[in-house]
């Protein structure tokens, strides 16, 4: 039974080896020229200003975390589209379109949660 895991293993040991093996050609043939400009972060070639270590608006996490949701929604509904006929022809029709629906309904009521709270504003306003 565990012969069946030799190819995986087979394929890991020659991954890990490959890494391993370039990344020492890399510390032996790259240069190494550390100076201090060098060392500067890039900022799309214009100069650095400020500091790296700010704080960003809690606004910028709240709606990235809305389009994480959303996009693995889609991740998760393409295979599903490209089945769906096969499904179909199987006599699985209902089964498919219940599944699809719950998954949409779930992510529905956290869309309608999101709305209401008014964490889908970009400005909130302030209660006097």
């Amino acid at each position: 039974m565990y012969f069946q895991f030799g190819v995986a293993l087979a394929l890991a040991i020659i991954g890990i080896g490959f890494m391993a093996v370039n990344f020492g050609l890399q510390k032996l043939l790259a240069p190494n020229n550390p100076y201090e400009r060098k060392l500067t972060p890039y900022e799309c070639g214009e100069p650095p200003t400020g500091k790296a270590w700010i704080n960003f608006n809690v606004r910028f996490y709240l709606i990235a975390l809305i389009f994480v949701v959303f996009e693995v929604e889609v991740a998760f509904l393409t295979p599903v589209a490209v089945v769906y006929m096969d499904w179909i022809r199987r006599g699985h029709r209902l089964y498919t379109l219940a599944e699809i629906l719950i998954f949409l309904g779930i992510l529905m009521v956290g869309l309608i949660y999101v709305w209401v709270k008014h964490d889908l504003e970009w400005l909130k306003k302030v209660a006097d």
